[in-house]
């Protein structure tokens, strides 16, 4: 075996969907087929249950991923080190963002590292937050930005910005006009929120139950900008991240200070402590921390 196959296997067997596995490999699919044919037959054991056109990893397949996830973790660990030590300042950067903060931090904080370090390229990833740790503890990637804090001992953690929550009604909304509002006044409202999936809707549901109620949400979204549209045609209230607002596209919506609780989050950057960083991360790492420890610009 060799190591396009082990790659190809990797792909395939995280999809489960051969023709797009080879989309994602820029690979033919009788090619990609017959790669993981001659793979199995190596191995003398079918990795993968096919139904028709289906397939499934099968209980060998997900042995087999294991050793191949760790494998290649172990060559792209080991391409790191050999960069570092050229002694040249380039490399590439797998960094992943939550959606809820990436168009609002990244543009700036990119602009900021790459004036100083033109060299190092950047490969980037917005998802939800546990999905971003999935692919962190996959060694996908080399870091992310991301809230809450993982609980996972094996991450490192490091704090950057705690920003305010806020609720952000309808323009023309019987509370529109307020500056701030008891949480327990929307009991009653229709709720537009993220999917289930993002952390962000965990801790405003949290929010909720704090004041007393269940959030009664009608629409779920995948993206801020999603949420802001519905709540903009007067579908319902939502919970707003500050970030989210400081670059709202029109129209603009009402958004109002929470005063009964304590309505923030935590953004942090991510990463394994026992892993292996090359020299470009560590330097995007701790200029990352060093950029967010400056005070913020007063308003």
């Amino acid at each position: 075996m060799d190591l396009q196959q082990l790659r190809y296997f990797q792909t395939v067997a995280r999809l489960e969907h051969m023709s797009k596995a080879a989309q994602k490999l820029y690979v033919a699919q009788p090619s990609l087929s017959r790669a993981i044919a001659r793979l199995e037959e190596e191995l003398g054991a079918p990795l993968f249950d096919r139904l028709g056109r289906q397939i499934r990893l099968n209980q060998l397949g997900s042995a087999f991923l294991q050793h191949v996830d760790q494998a290649l973790a172990e060559l792209e660990e080991g391409k790191r080190k050999v960069a570092d030590m050229s002694g040249r300042e380039y490399g590439q950067i797998e960094l992943a963002v939550l959606y809820t903060v990436g168009a609002q931090l990244l543009p700036e904080l990119l602009s900021a590292f790459r004036k100083a370090h033109p060299f190092i390229q950047f490969h980037l990833f917005q998802n939800a937050a546990h999905i971003m740790i999935n692919q962190l503890e996959k060694g996908e990637i080399d870091l992310c930005i991301s809230s809450p804090q993982p609980d996972d001992p094996e991450i490192g953690w490091m704090p950057l910005r705690t920003e305010e929550i806020y609720l952000v009604v309808p323009p023309g909304h019987r509370l529109a006009e307020r500056k701030s509002i008891s949480l327990q006044e929307v009991k009653h409202e229709p709720f537009v929120s993220l999917k289930r999936d993002y952390g962000l809707r965990e801790l405003t549901e949290n929010f909720c139950r704090q004041a007393g109620f269940e959030p009664h949400t009608i629409f779920e979204g995948d993206e801020s900008v999603m949420v802001r549209g519905l709540v903009a045609a007067g579908l319902g209230v939502a919970f707003m991240p500050a970030l989210a607002l400081q670059t709202a596209p029109e129209p603009l919506i009402p958004a109002l200070h929470i005063a009964d609780i304590v309505c923030q989050r935590t953004i942090g950057l991510a990463w394994i402590k026992t892993r292996y960083l090359g020299g470009a991360v560590r330097l995007f790492r701790q200029f990352v921390i060093e950029y967010f420890s400056r005070p913020e610009p007063a308003s």
